[in-house]
């Protein structure tokens, strides 16, 4: 009993007030279902034939070495596929790491983040953690961003980083590049663009931005498009001294030698990627004109992977959908969307089984 006061009582007061405050992340409803359509995944494996060649070459891999500290092959591959210096590029254990990394570089007590809201939860987490302010501006009541206040938010309240998701999770919704544009000119922050569903976007990509504003970061992930969720691979793309800056918080030998094979030999057969993208694009044009004809709900247009979805009670329809096997994700309760379930797009049988579990849960 002594033993248990002394846990209770007296361990936890040396943990940082801020975690105390916090819960472990979780995904709510799980991550097993037959359609599974609740972390924004690619509904596609990789085919046997490239597995096995990745598989070949990690098989000759001493397993008892360390990988490199970085992991200067995948970042060269990848600077290559991008038309990029290789001293622009940071790879990371998928990009959470690199928000992590990011936020270590930049922000402490008295720093500050401007962040739209709602946006990917993990941003906000990061700089709680580490005591930065964190300053909202709301998209919206249709979830687009605001950039004439996002422009004026930084002017007044001059923040350390402004994190710009787009296309945005969990809203869905882009930043066209003159609008991102505007807000790196008119910053003196450094402006963090996550771009993990570019591949889907109607929208350019900001690296063009780096060659011009030296208050540039992109963020990349091969855990949509590229179907590479299960191995944990993202970049981070920046100006030289920027990204030298950047690289010394980061954790070394995070990347392992399999997801670094993985991230070449997929580069080096882009034509699977752009197959797959292809065929979600049409599965999302087909799915759009689906939800739109149901009346009773509202959809977002998407620029993404997944769509927004407003019902009357979204915690009922979230449980109806589990109950007949379709795992979606209840998002109400972010700001501004507390009646929307987020539903990425899947396979066309997979999509198909969403919208007959759909329009059964919202006829009652």
């Amino acid at each position: 009993m002594e033993n248990e006061k002394f846990v209770d009582q007296d361990f936890l007061e040396n943990i940082n007030p801020a975690v105390r405050e916090m819960s472990a992340y979780h995904v709510g409803g799980g991550q097993t279902a037959d359609v599974k359509l609740n972390q924004n995944e690619s509904p596609y494996d990789l085919p046997a034939w490239l597995k096995l060649e990745i598989l070949n070459e990690f098989y000759k891999e001493s397993w008892n070495r360390y990988p490199d500290v970085f992991p200067s092959q995948a970042i060269e591959r990848y600077a290559r596929f991008l038309g990029v210096p290789k001293e622009r590029v940071i790879m990371g254990n998928g990009s959470n790491e690199l928000i992590y990394a990011i936020g270590l570089a930049t922000l402490r007590r008295g720093a500050s983040a401007l962040i739209p809201s709602p946006s990917f939860s993990l941003y906000e987490k990061v700089a709680t953690l580490l005591e930065a302010d964190v300053i909202k501006v709301a998209m919206t009541a249709n979830l687009d961003f605001q950039v004439k206040e996002i422009i004026e938010e930084a002017e007044r309240s001059r923040p350390n980083l402004i994190v710009l998701s787009t296309a945005n999770n969990p809203t869905s919704k882009s930043l066209a590049i003159e609008d991102i544009e505007d807000i790196v000119a008119s910053a003196r922050a450094l402006v963090l663009v996550d771009e993990a569903y570019i591949e889907f976007s109607k929208q350019q990509s900001a690296l063009k931005l780096i060659e011009r504003y030296s208050n540039v970061m992109v963020l990349r992930t091969f855990s949509k498009a590229f179907g590479l969720a299960g191995l944990r691979i993202g970049f981070l793309i920046a100006n030289a001294q920027l990204a030298s800056e950047l690289l010394k918080p980061k954790i070394p030998f995070a990347t392992n030698r399999l997801a670094e094979i993985a991230t070449i030999k997929l580069l080096d057969n882009y034509h699977v990627v752009q197959n797959v993208v292809s065929s979600i694009l049409q599965e999302r044009e087909r799915l759009y004109g689906e939800l739109q004809s149901i009346k009773t709900i509202k959809t977002h247009e998407s620029d993404s992977n997944f769509f927004i979805i407003a019902v009357d009670n979204p915690t009922r329809v979230f449980a109806e959908l589990k109950a007949k096997g379709v795992l979606a994700r209840d998002v109400s309760g972010y700001p501004l969307m507390e009646k929307c379930l987020r539903v990425n797009v899947g396979t066309r049988e997979e999509n198909d089984r969403f919208l007959s579990a759909l329009k059964e849960a919202v006829s009652r």
